[in-house]
């Protein structure tokens, strides 16, 4: 039977999509993830930019939305943070960069590790500190082709893009070999005016032209 850790590093990937929350309140991220819950996404990253994260963390977990989706930690810096996110009930840490304590830790506790690269140097070395998905970041930096040349020679690594992903290119993201993306502000806008039915509606347009880019990949093949 696969462990925690493997079971939501396989919903990631298995759905593709992670919607990343940077929102003005802990109220206004329940309101997100019952929308994204709604539109079919598996994985929820509320950031530690969003003020009293860990209390947001904890009350999203409470919920039934919370609990129906899997509830990670983003813009984590650092092992301390970390381990207060787990306990405010976090399934997978997200970083923008590596920490190779942090990385310690979350293996430690079995949870699963994102850290965000941009080089090849930064990949490997996020791979060799056991990290399970590597994120490319800032994503509209490099485009679709770096995820595409950077698995050439590194078939074995598992990249999500985050930044610049929208609905017009994550197909492109999807067939260069990223195994999930990270959407924030493309997917949440409408949180700033209340519009969460369009989250909703954005996040099941985002799967379904992920798993049509996943089809034509296979069908390439």
């Amino acid at each position: 039977m696969p462990t925690p850790k493997l079971r939501v590093v396989s919903k990631i990937i298995e759905a593709g999509l992670v919607a990343i929350v940077r929102a003005e309140s802990s109220g206004q991220a329940e309101r997100i993830a019952e929308a994204s819950v709604a539109g079919g996404v598996a994985a929820l990253e509320i950031t530690f930019t969003v003020p009293g994260a860990l209390k947001a963390i904890s009350d999203v977990a409470k919920t039934p939305h919370g609990r129906s989706i899997l509830l990670g930690a983003g813009t984590v810096l650092d092992p301390e943070t970390a381990r207060a996110a787990i306990l405010a009930g976090a399934q997978f840490i997200v970083s923008p960069s590596l920490n190779p304590e942090t990385a310690k830790l979350c293996n430690r506790y079995q949870v699963p590790y994102m850290p965000g690269a941009a080089t090849m140097a930064e990949i490997i070395a996020a791979m060799e500190c056991g990290a399970d998905i590597i994120k490319i970041f800032p994503g509209e930096m490099f485009g679709p082709a770096f995820v595409k040349a950077a698995r050439a020679p590194l078939p074995q690594a598992s990249l999500m893009p985050t930044g610049g992903v929208n609905l017009q290119n994550v197909g492109e993201w999807i067939e260069a070999g990223s195994v999930a993306v990270g959407v924030g502000g493309n997917l949440t806008a409408g949180a700033k005016t209340g519009d969460y039915a369009s989250i909703t509606k954005l996040a099941q347009e985002f799967i379904e032209k992920i798993r049509a880019a996943r089809k034509k990949s296979s069908e390439k093949k």
